[in-house]
């Protein structure tokens, strides 16, 4: 716009350059004035000052300009600081009040050294996605007989944690105050428990399809018999060499409304048998270099080639095999493996 100004001002004062340059040409062939006429400097220093004004004014506008764009650039950056700082506090509270969480549900679980008490040729592999898990297992024995659970619930994190708590106290309640010893009623208690916990009538229009995969077995070491019941969670039994797997049901825990019935397996024991319980966060984990599952056959196969091991050896082999195959991947879902031999010494 102020470029267009000067144009227009050039050409006007073109005009009166010629005007006046006629005017003196005329006074000078009438009077015969031979000296210079100061119209012609006057003109040119308008043309100059004209100049000097739009370039300032031009020059000034845009600084103006450039100044209200800092400043809301510097506005927007405050706000955005100050909402990271935010994030950030927001953060530091949930990650506390999760490694809370931790150390309530670590007090809850049996630690491996207690789970050495009843089998002490035993090891866990416990490792949770997030800070807290929904894997757990649990340890009792009753009436010299060692019961032993391990089960993954729907989710991980938060949501999952909460309902291994759940479970944690209908199985501790089922069986010592109970008195329930069959695991496949243990199993079925458990189902109509959190059923109830869970019912559509307390919470209308509230669906919770929420449940777990259990495995649970009872040691009887007199008689060197387990009794296995288990809802999509495997038993593998390694023996002579050769690995054996008993297969649970397929009713999920706490999403069987009609009360379907969970089915036992009576195993007889030999001295050197080893059991594995593991959830499917191990098996289902992505990786390798074509970047897949695990799958249940290369967990097979890994179980055959170290179970000559020491169970505390198989532990570290486990775990280290699993950030191999991990590589760079994320950890997909909590992973738990719990690795014993049945006949050992127990309290």
């Amino acid at each position: 716009m102020y470029y267009l100004m000067g144009l227009f001002i050039i050409y006007y004062c073109n005009i009166l350059f010629e005007e006046f340059s006629a005017i003196e040409y005329i006074t000078k062939g009438l009077v015969g004035n031979t000296t210079d006429s100061p119209y012609r400097y006057i003109i040119y220093g308008a043309l100059i000052l004209s100049f000097a004004y739009l370039f300032v004014r031009s020059q000034t506008v845009q600084l103006l300009k450039t100044r209200k764009l800092l400043n809301e650039m510097e506005v927007s950056l405050l706000l955005i600081e100050k909402q990271k700082l935010e994030l950030e506090l927001r953060e530091k509270h949930i990650t506390e009040s999760l490694v809370y969480a931790q150390r309530i549900q670590e007090a809850l679980l049996p630690s491996e050294e207690y789970f050495k008490k009843y089998f002490t040729n035993s090891f866990i592999l416990f490792k949770p996605k997030d800070i807290v898990s929904g894997d757990f297992y649990w340890i009792g024995e009753k009436n010299n007989k060692i019961f032993i659970v391990a089960a993954d619930c729907t989710g991980h994190g938060v949501p999952g944690a909460l309902l291994s708590m759940i479970g944690l106290e209908i199985i501790d309640k089922t069986i010592n105050e109970e008195n329930v010893e069959i695991p496949s009623l243990i199993l079925g208690v458990l189902n109509h428990a959190l059923e109830k916990t869970f019912s559509r009538q307390k919470n209308i229009g509230t669906i919770i399809k929420d449940g777990m995969d259990i495995g649970l077995c009872v040691v009887d070491k007199e008689r060197k018999k387990i009794i296995y019941s288990g809802v999509f969670f495997p038993l593998y039994l390694i023996r002579n060499k050769s690995l054996v797997e008993f297969k649970g049901d397929k009713h999920v825990i706490g999403m069987n409304p009609a009360g379907l019935f969970y089915s036992d397996h009576e195993i007889d024991l030999l001295d050197n048998d080893i059991l594995y319980f593991f959830s499917d966060g191990y098996v289902d984990q992505f990786g390798g270099p074509e970047n897949k599952k695990f799958m249940y056959r290369r967990f097979r196969y890994l179980l055959l080639t170290i179970h000559q091991f020491p169970l505390s050896d198989q532990k570290a082999i486990l775990d280290e095999n699993l950030k191999k195959w991990m590589g760079n991947m994320p950890q997909i879902d909590d992973i738990m493996v719990i690795g014993f031999k049945p006949l050992e010494s127990s309290i």
